[in-house]
């Protein structure tokens, strides 16, 4: 069975900042989308599941950390016209792999370097990152997330999709919050759906 490759993302600045719902500042995402020529044919108007993989393994359902990322998922799936149903009876399974991270802000006014490498496991390919973010005299910490999705077809297990959406907050901000950053990074892998495969693009 083949899948995606996920292109490693060199560093790349964040020069703005935009605001969010509840005037909370936050700064742009940044998504990279792969797609088949077809995958809006196939994916149809059926029904999708939306589990979570992170770790590399099915995780627990109702883990309440997953929660936020799972039904920001889901609301832009049905969004897409997909309706919602179990593993076992969807057309669609949206696997969500969520990292997050917290780093320290490099010494002087230099840039936070940012870094999670290895493999996922499971039926995940490997993954490899670093981030640059200059954030200036700013926060000491950032908390950096990565969001990743990938449709397959549940019968087959063929990747019909795959998207990743990056972003950096400051540690303990409000814009960082799941609660806040969930919705925010799944409408911006999921603007302009299917994207145009392979393209990094940044969603404020």
């Amino acid at each position: 069975m083949r899948h995606f490759a996920f292109a490693m993302l060199t560093a790349a600045p964040l020069l703005a900042s935009a605001a969010v719902p509840g005037t909370v500042l936050a700064a742009p995402v940044q998504v990279t989308r792969f797609a088949t020529p077809d995958t809006v044919t196939r994916l149809g108007h059926g029904a999708a599941a939306v589990v979570s993989v992170s770790g590399g393994a099915a995780a627990d359902p109702q883990s309440l950390a997953d929660q936020p990322w799972l039904l920001a998922v889901q609301r832009e799936l049905a969004g897409l016209g997909l309706g919602a149903a179990t593993p076992g009876a969807a057309d669609v399974v949206a696997e969500v792999d969520v990292q997050r991270q917290t780093q320290e802000r490099g010494g002087g006014n230099g840039p936070v370097s940012l870094g999670l490498g290895g493999a996922t496991g499971g039926r995940h390919s490997s993954l490899g990152m670093g981030l640059g973010f200059n954030i200036g005299g700013g926060p000491r910490r950032v908390d950096a997330t990565w969001l990743r999705v990938i449709l397959r077809d549940r019968a087959t297990g063929q990747p019909l999709w795959e998207g990743r959406a990056e972003n950096a907050e400051k540690s303990g901000s409000a814009a960082a919050s799941a609660d806040v950053l969930a919705p925010r990074m799944a409408r911006a892998l999921f603007a302009g759906f299917p994207g145009k495969s392979g393209d990094t693009i940044s969603v404020k």
